[in-house]
C-alpha cells in the first residue's frame, strides 16, 4: 500500500502535470510576436519529441526532436500580422497516470481547437493528445507530445455581429 507522502508525490504530480499543459495551451492560444517563446520552449524536455499522428496532421504538421527543434517550429506562427486571428483550445476527458516510481507521468486529452485565420477563415479541429512528462530540471516537462487528428473541418465563421438572444426583461 503506498504511503501517504507518495499519495501525496501522486497528486502533486498530477497537479504539476495539468499546470503544464494548461500554461502550453494558454501560450498558443495567443501565439503571436509578443509570445514569450522561451517560456513556452522550456514547457518541453530538452530532447523532446513533439509529432502529429496520423495521415492529416502526420502530413501539415510533421515531428520535431529536441527543444529547440520544437521552439523553430512553435516561432513559425509568430508573424506579422499574426497567423491566428482567434484560436482557443479546450481539453476534455482528462486521464493522467503516474509511473509507479514516480520517475515519469502520462496524460491524455480530447481536444477541440476553434481557429480564425487573419488571412480569413476559420477551422474547427478535434484531436486526441497523448503527452508524456518528466522531471527535468526540478520541474515537469513535455518529453513526448503527440496529436492525432480526429476531424477537421472550415467553418464560416465564429464571430457574428448579431446580438447575443437573451430573455426579455
Amino acid at each position: 500500500m503506498p504511503t501517504v507522502e507518495e499519495r501525496l508525490l501522486r497528486l502533486e504530480t498530477g497537479h504539476a502535470v495539468r499546470a503544464c499543459m494548461h500554461r502550453y495551451m494558454a501560450l498558443c492560444d495567443a501565439l503571436d510576436l509578443h509570445t514569450p517563446i522561451d517560456e513556452l520552449a522550456a514547457l518541453f524536455c530538452r530532447d523532446a519529441l513533439w509529432t502529429g499522428k496520423g495521415a492529416r496532421y502526420a502530413k501539415s504538421f510533421g515531428a520535431y526532436r529536441g527543444r529547440e527543434a520544437i521552439k523553430a517550429m512553435l516561432a513559425s506562427y509568430m508573424k506579422e500580422p499574426a497567423h491566428f486571428a482567434m484560436n482557443a483550445h479546450f481539453l476534455t476527458s482528462e486521464l493522467i497516470t503516474v509511473a509507479e516510481d514516480l520517475g515519469s507521468a502520462t496524460g491524455s486529452w480530447l481536444m477541440l481547437q476553434t481557429s480564425t485565420f487573419q488571412r480569413g477563415g476559420a477551422h474547427l479541429n478535434a484531436a486526441r493528445l497523448t503527452v508524456e512528462f518528466r522531471p527535468e530540471e526540478g520541474r515537469w516537462r513535455m518529453a513526448r507530445f503527440e496529436t492525432e487528428n480526429i476531424f477537421s473541418r472550415p467553418v464560416d465563421t465564429w464571430q457574428d455581429a448579431a446580438l447575443l438572444p437573451v430573455p426579455e426583461q
